[in-house]
Order: C-alpha cells, then structure tokens, then sequence
C-alpha cells in the first residue's frame, strides 16, 4: 500500500498549471539570468501586489535566499538576532554563519521574537570588542506553524528602526501565513513594516524558487552581485520567471495555501477531539502532535511525516499539508489516528 504523505510541503512536483505554462514555452528562447520578459512580467506582478517600488529578485531555494540576502546586508563585524527555532539558526547548515556573520539568539514566545528581546540583545553589544547586531531575522510563518499579527510586527518594525536594525523577514511560508485565520497583515504592510522579504514558491506548489523583495532603498544597490556571488544567479532565470507569473496570477498562490491550511487545521481540530495533545498550537499547514511510541512505531509503516522529538514516553511527530494533499487522505490518517 502506497503510504500517505504528510513529510514536508515540497513532495510533490509541482502545480498543473506551472507545469502547463512552461510547456507552452517549449519552443521560445529567452534571455539569460533572469534578464528577460517573463521575468519582468513577474516583477511586476510582484510590485503591484505589495504597492511599492521595490526590487525583485528570483531566486532559487530558501537556504539561498536567507544566505543571499544577510550576507549582502550585513558588513563582517555586524550579526543576525533571530530566535533560537529561527530556520537560519537550526536548519541552514551554519549557512550565515559561514560568511562571518553571528547569530545571537533568543527564547522564542509561540515560535516568534518579542521586541524586549531585541532591545536586550542590542544593549548586551556596546563596544568593539563584540559583534554589533544589525539585523533582525524573523520568519512568517514561523517554523512552528504560528503567525505575526500587524500589531506584532508593527512593534517589532518600530524598535528596530529605533536601533538602526535592519527587518528581515523569511517568507518560506508567507502564503500560509497570509491565509491563516490569524493573520490580520496585508503585503503592502509587510513590505512597508520590513527592509528585505521573501515569499516562498518552492513550498507552496513551484518547482523551486523564492522571491526577494528589498524594500529599503539603502540595500537595493548591487543585490544581484550578491546573488551571483553566493551561487544563486540561475542562468535560466526565466524559468522561474514564468513561474512565478502563474503563481501570482489570480492569486494562486493563496488559493494553494489556503487548501493546504484548511486541510492542516481540520486535522489540528479532529486528533484534538481524539485526545491527542499538541506540542504548539499551529495557525497554518505545519502540526505538531505527540503520540505515543506504540503509535509511532504503526504509524511509521503506513504514514511518511518527520519527527519533531523524543521523549521517553512519547514522540511529537510533525504533519504538513500541501497544495496536492488530498482531503480523502487526511481523513484516512484520521482513520488510522482513532485505533
């Protein structure tokens, strides 16, 4: 029997209708490195989304993206603040860490950063003989599955600009941030809240890709040397511009994630009313559950998912939905949750 799928948000290939555009193209030559129409059709899409005059660049993963982005903000003495869960800091391979920049990290509260401990973060660094913080990392959604509300960001925006901080915000699961039933923020806000952000396609129903949007004028020069320096220039671009024309059009893009959310809360809600306790409270398509090791040991044969932790007397394991998951298979983990 074929296993159900609840690992990641990036299984699958990809959506019909990507797949269709780009088929449509089979017979077209392009500029290279992103330098073409396509691609430009997609910027535009991009800015008219967010209601700004910032620049947009495609890019190809999230790791990359991360990296890309601080590495080009960022001089060699300055460092990241980020939670300690934050994905730059747990699952990026020491990627930022690598171009000589040190992440300081704090106490997450429900997965996010609170401006108290940016402020104590910045005044523990005060003299040349430490790193000087100069950018805030969050991410939305956070790695936990919870959302950044406008009043939340709004505050975190505000101190940073206190501290000359830059607000940089990891947009892996934007879309399902953007759709959860939690989420108050628009894109025009959260481009006029943040310096840089990013809004993933690769787990959210593309091939690969994600877009970085840099919204202060001060870090707009020479973005692309930075891409190409770091490895993230793709020499045919376009095909993530063509992409992302689909992605964006009649906002596709929330359309995939709000199926994926709405599939991961109903699950939330039914293995709640079997009993099941959850590690956190998600808000999106990420859920944390802890089952016990008898559970564990059924469910791994028939059910692909990842393990969040070990405990002696239960595992927390973490289920995702995605753009392809099907309802019948939610019920059917359902099915086998209830024996």
């Amino acid at each position: 029997m074929k296993k159900l799928n609840f690992k990641n948000d990036y299984s699958n290939i990809a959506h019909p209708f990507v797949l269709e555009r780009l088929k449509e193209h089979l017979d077209d030559s392009f500029n290279g490195y992103g330098l073409d129409e396509a691609s430009d059709l997609a910027r535009k899409k991009v800015k008219d989304l967010i209601q700004s005059d910032a620049d947009v660049h495609f890019l190809i993963g999230g790791t990359s993206a991360n990296k890309i982005a601080i590495a080009h903000a960022l001089r060699p003495y300055e460092a990241v603040i980020a939670v300690e869960s934050g994905h730059i800091a747990v699952h990026e391979t020491g990627a930022i860490e690598q171009t000589g920049h040190k992440i300081l990290t704090v106490k997450p509260v429900n997965g996010k950063i609170v401006p108290e401990d940016i402020v104590k973060t910045v005044e523990l660094y005060q003299d040349e003989h430490g790193v000087v913080p100069r950018l805030v990392y969050i991410s939305d959604a956070t790695e936990i599955g919870t959302v950044y509300t406008k009043d939340e960001l709004t505050r975190i925006s505000q101190v940073c600009r206190e501290h000359n901080l830059y607000l940089y915000i990891d947009g892996a699961r934007l879309s399902n941030a953007l759709v959860s039933p939690k989420n108050d923020l628009t894109l025009p806000e959260i481009a006029r809240l943040s310096d840089m952000f990013t809004i993933g396609g690769t787990k959210n129903g593309l091939l690969m890709g994600e877009v970085l949007i840099v919204t202060n004028p001060a870090l707009k020069p020479y973005v692309r040397h930075s891409v190409k320096q770091n490895g993230g220039m793709l020499a045919k671009g376009f095909l993530l511009g063509l992409q992302f024309q689909v992605f964006f059009q009649d906002n596709l893009f929330l359309a995939m994630a709000r199926h994926a959310n709405v599939l991961a809360l109903n699950l939330q809600e039914k293995l709640v009313g079997l009993g099941y306790t959850l590690a956190s409270i998600s808000d999106t398509n990420q859920i944390f559950v802890n089952i016990s090791w008898d559970k564990y040991n059924t469910l791994k044969d028939v059910c692909a998912f990842e393990v969040w932790n070990k405990a002696d007397d239960y595992v927390t394991v973490r289920f995702v939905t995605s753009f392809a998951t099907k309802a019948e298979d939610v019920e059917k983990l359902i099915e086998i949750m209830k024996n």
